[in-house]
């Protein structure tokens, strides 16, 4: 079986929210949205999590993005008890074959959000940017590859 890399976020009690807008942003479908009321009983943790106890209510335990082409995006909100501190030290990278679909891609997500790196040519790519959305993920937005030599 082939290795698979697929990134795991951390939300801070809205990743509902957030999955809700990059599948319209991305094109993409969300394929599991499970809350920690959804969770049976005997998963629970027999001791709390962090100091807030087991998990419960309509915080999102574990939810899947299929993105088109197949990559996933997985995200969680934090258990209760834990403290969320925000994404760090990681900004998620998409590729598109067009110029026009990163150009897309790059607005979609930018709602709401800020512009770290405004959409420009570089040498890897015809078209490059970077921003960090509302929910505080950042992204690297590459459109159409140029080959090197």
């Amino acid at each position: 079986m082939p290795t698979t890399l697929t990134p795991y976020l951390s939300f801070g009690g809205n990743t509902r929210e957030a999955f809700e807008f990059y599948e319209k942003a991305l094109g993409a479908k969300i394929e599991t949205m499970m809350s920690y009321a959804d969770m049976p009983a005997s998963a629970m943790p027999s001791e709390g999590c962090g100091d807030g106890g087991a998990p419960s209510g309509d915080g999102i335990m574990h939810a899947c993005l299929a993105l088109p082409g197949g990559a996933m995006l997985f995200a969680g909100d934090t258990p209760p008890g834990m403290p969320y501190e925000g994404v760090k030290g990681v900004m998620l990278a998409l590729q598109y074959d067009t110029i026009d679909q990163a150009h897309s891609a790059f607005h979609a997500l930018l709602q709401g959000g800020q512009v770290t790196m405004p959409l420009a040519p570089t040498f890897w790519a015809k078209t490059f940017g970077m921003l960090t959305d509302r929910f505080g993920v950042s992204w690297a937005v590459n459109g159409e590859p140029i080959a090197f030599q």
